[in-house]
């Protein structure tokens, strides 16, 4: 049986004896029976503060939606947002702990803003001088494989802060590890592993229960359309918000989805088909439209080269549609979000040289592969 981080809160109180305690979490973040990591630590430390990410603690926020400190009626406790006006904890913010815990669960995929809500903190920590605890959970797409190019800094963002493939295989634990030691955040770091998990496991694997990290991420099988197809979020085609099935659907009302899977199909992909699916979304882009779109299925998890697969795609349905664009920077003289979202602007190109793209994405792979080793807290 698998334990996650908070499930082995009782070997590691020493941790946070005679210690304030703030705690940066979410929905994700309780043990077995569903008991939240709030409601634990309250019970055995002293907790005198909680850190909101995107999306808020009770996970009540759709994507991009900042909020104002609150009261936590339930707590009585202070809640500072961290996906607002700033997203690094202040000195103020950090006054009344000594130590800052983490819990929440993460994709795998680096456009997920909770890494860098981390990262900042970790940052902050090191600079007020607090203890930083990790509380491990899996990577639900394994620890394992490792996918797409890495981040090029002329691009970084809070989708997108340090030099990450898209796919990692790197638990949020580990993660941790590698950013204070590679980017010398230098905090005074702690990770409560895991008891049992193996790096090969996704997270069907592990006989956990998934609870929704975000929104649009309804299911462990989600993570793995969404490390690829989230890209689309850069583009004027729905990438299913608003359905059922985000991430998984790909459309507009516009789209020839019989020849896109045709030339897609040309490629001969292990492990991932596509289907053709009608859908109308209930919000975001094409809202109340009916979208001709494509359904992506991971057929084979072992075998889907997802990342490369979602950019093939991506460059199959722009070639097809003259209605297809990308989306325009947030602000004027910053990135287009498509930009930000891959970590380069070699799919913004008027010509996209796929075998180039291939050739920089198997580099990276084995760079970052070798990277990622010394890091690495699980067996496979």
């Amino acid at each position: 049986m698998i334990k996650v981080g908070i499930e082995r809160l009782d070997e590691h109180l020493h941790l946070f004896k005679n210690q304030r305690v703030g705690l940066i979490t979410n929905p994700t973040g309780v043990d077995r029976n569903f008991k939240s990591t709030i409601d634990l630590l309250m019970e055995k430390v002293n907790v005198t503060a909680l850190f909101s990410p995107e999306h808020g603690i009770r996970g009540n926020l759709q994507a991009g939606v900042h909020l104002e400190p609150y009261v936590d009626e339930k707590t009585n406790v202070m809640v500072y947002s961290l996906y607002g006006k700033t997203r690094k904890p202040t000195k103020e913010m950090l006054d009344g702990i000594d130590v800052l815990a983490f819990d929440m669960q993460d994709v795998g995929a680096r456009f997920y803003t909770y890494l860098y809500t981390m990262a900042y903190a970790m940052i902050a920590c090191a600079e007020y001088g607090k203890k930083f605890v990790v509380f491990d959970r899996p990577n639900p797409l394994d620890g394992v494989h490792v996918e797409g190019s890495i981040l090029d800094l002329d691009f970084r963002s809070f989708v997108g802060y340090y030099e990450l493939p898209q796919r990692y295989g790197l638990t949020i634990g580990e993660l941790a590890r590698l950013f204070n030691d590679v980017y010398k955040i230098g905090c005074d770091l702690e990770v409560v592993l895991m008891d049992g998990w193996k790096r090969t496991m996704s997270y069907q694997d592990t006989g956990l229960h998934w609870i929704l990290p975000s929104p649009n991420i309804p299911t462990a099988d989600s993570v793995y359309p969404y490390v690829g197809t989230c890209i689309f979020e850069g583009t004027n085609l729905s990438e299913g918000r608003g359905t059922t099935k985000p991430f998984e659907l790909i459309g507009a009302p516009w789209l020839k989805a019989d020849e896109v899977i045709k030339e897609f199909d040309a490629y001969q992909f292990k492990g991932i088909a596509l289907r053709k699916h009608y859908f109308s979304p209930m919000f975001s882009k094409h809202q109340g439209a009916l979208c001709v779109g494509v359904q992506v299925y991971i057929t084979d998890k072992d075998q889907a080269d997802i990342v490369y697969a979602s950019m093939v795609l991506f460059n199959v349905i722009k070639k097809l549609h003259k209605e297809f664009e990308l989306l325009p920077p947030f602000k004027e003289g910053t990135h287009r979000f498509l930009n930000l979202l891959v970590g380069s602007s070699f799919l913004s190109d008027e010509h996209i040289d796929l075998n180039a793209v291939k050739q920089k994405m198997d580099a990276d792979k084995l760079t970052f592969s070798k990277i990622k080793e010394k890091y690495h807290l699980y067996a496979l």
